[in-house]
């Protein structure tokens, strides 16, 4: 006796799992990419900073005594400073001189598609060119911007790049210079987001050019600057490329930055464990000041 053959699948049903597997036949190939490049070395980087290994002999498990030794480095403590300055200074003054570009370049003005371009021309140009370009302007003694000092009545400019007190302002001068272009852009397209009848009713109250900025501009920001502010931390705590061509953490240890420390630690001294313990030092606190950050704007939003 036969037995009778089971009722085939509802055609929605098949047509659902055709749906998913044509979906996962998109994904799979950047995801196997993103496993293998990004997710298995972070993990490894993660199990790295408990043990200690110089990638030739076998890795000897050690617990915290990696993270005993950072507290006790002060090379780590002076990088962590380092970055922390560099954050204070880079993410506002970026943010702020973004933001003023945006609003200038937002307006109907002849030629404004061109000083846009020129404004984020920077932020594509390479950027070991442009470490070497501001090198050449911040040199103490023949650089333009001593000499224009000097030209105004300032008889001992600084001496940037060459000076323990002035080359991380330099550092944070060329960076906001480089990125400013890039969120320029964010900024102008969440400005063209903003409806017009918003300040024809402001105008209408007799509100002024501030009272609008700050009370129709401003609110209806709020999303972009979130998003710029955190991608400006982001950026600026694993800021490594720049100093490295600029200053390459010197003079003395003036421009060490954590990023900078887990390259030497790891690349330069072979000490992969210590360097890990200072690479998830780092990610934990970026990740920190980013939940943070989301706590505060989820705060912000529901007052």
């Amino acid at each position: 006796m036969t037995r009778p053959l089971p009722p085939a699948a509802p055609p929605r049903r098949r047509r659902s799992w055709h749906n998913i597997l044509v979906g996962w036949s998109f994904i799979l190939p950047n995801f196997i990419g993103f496993a293998l490049f990004t997710l298995v070395p972070m993990l490894a980087a993660f199990a790295l900073a408990f043990l200690d290994w110089d990638s030739y002999s076998t890795p000897e498990w050690v617990g915290l005594e990696n993270f005993e030794r950072l507290w006790r480095d002060q090379n780590f403590h002076v990088a962590l400073r380092n970055t922390l300055f560099y954050a204070a200074g880079h993410i506002p003054l970026t943010l702020a001189v973004a933001l003023g570009l945006a609003i200038v370049l937002d307006r109907k003005i002849r030629g404004v598609q061109f000083f846009r371009t020129a404004a984020f021309f920077p932020y594509i140009t390479s950027l070991v060119a442009v470490a070497v370009v501001w090198n050449m302007l911040f040199n103490p003694t023949a650089g333009p911007i001593n000499q224009f000092l000097e030209a105004i009545g300032i008889s001992d400019p600084p001496r940037w790049v060459a000076s323990t007190d002035w080359a991380m302002p330099a550092v944070i001068i060329t960076s906001v210079w480089r990125d400013m272009g890039y969120y320029m852009v964010l900024y102008l397209a969440g400005l063209q987001t903003i409806p017009r009848e918003y300040y024809e009713a402001a105008r209408v109250d007799g509100a002024g050019a501030w009272q609008r900025f700050w009370n129709v501009t401003l609110p209806c920001l709020r999303p972009t600057t979130f998003f710029v502010l955190v991608m400006l931390t982001i950026q600026s705590f694993k800021v490594l490329d720049l100093i490295v061509v600029m200053t390459d953490g010197g003079p003395g240890r003036s421009t060490l930055v954590l990023a900078q420390l887990v390259y030497r630690e790891g690349i330069r001294e072979g000490q992969f464990g210590y360097s890990s313990a200072i690479a998830l030092v780092l990610f934990l606190i970026v990740l920190t000041v980013t939940v943070l950050q989301f706590r505060l704007n989820e705060r912000r939003s529901t007052s």
